[in-house]
């Protein structure tokens, strides 16, 4: 596998005792080579048992930051990507998990395209207890998360507007199509928790 990109996921975490784990080991999973990328956890101010669920997952490519007071979804996000060490980033909610070729595919997919500013999966739409509902389109339905961005794009748009606490991901992709391109992946790859 390329070694000359490296992919930050962004966990943002608000009070996800019971998923947080799930999420982290779909993660931790990835054949994707560990030495490519990292996982950066920001813990917004839980007041549940996230963080030591969180603990319990611990690896040398996990890394975690706590808010020292709730800031939101979009803030979070922002202080991840800052923390980001990725030439390409992607974000996974901490109630959702991953194929373990997610990174994989996606991260080759923009490494041998160039041109293209991003990639984006179909998903899976899940219910509580795991159980798949339905399969969805990423372009005609879609999620905030499952995509992968170069990060300096990201950057040229100025991040997440802070302003949107719901819809962020609305907000960003809006910003992102006006100026980029998003490519589908036509494989269930993301599984999105209702």
């Amino acid at each position: 596998m390329q070694t000359n990109f490296f992919v930050s996921v962004i966990v943002p975490v608000y009070n996800s005792e019971n998923f947080i784990g799930r999420c982290l080991r779909s993660l931790k999973n990835q054949t994707l080579s560990k030495k490519n990328y990292e996982i950066i956890v920001v813990d917004d101010f839980s007041n549940d048992f996230s963080l030591n669920e969180i603990k319990k997952q611990k690896s040398n490519n996990i890394k975690l930051i706590k808010n020292k007071k709730n800031l939101g979804l979009p803030t979070s996000l922002n202080i991840g990507i800052k923390e980001a060490k990725g030439t390409l980033i992607t974000r996974v909610d901490s109630d959702d998990w991953v194929h373990e070729d997610f990174l994989n595919i996606l991260s080759t997919f923009l490494f041998l395209n160039k041109n293209l500013d991003a990639v984006s999966c179909d998903y899976a739409l899940t219910n509580a207890n795991e159980k798949v509902l339905k399969i969805e389109n990423c372009i005609k339905k879609p999620i905030g998360c499952g995509i992968m961005f170069r990060i300096q794009q990201l950057y040229e748009l100025g991040l997440y507007n802070v302003k949107f606490k719901y819809a962020e991901e609305e907000a960003l992709r809006k910003q992102f199509l006006k100026k980029y391109s998003i490519t589908r992946i036509p494989l269930n790859l993301y599984r999105y928790r209702q």
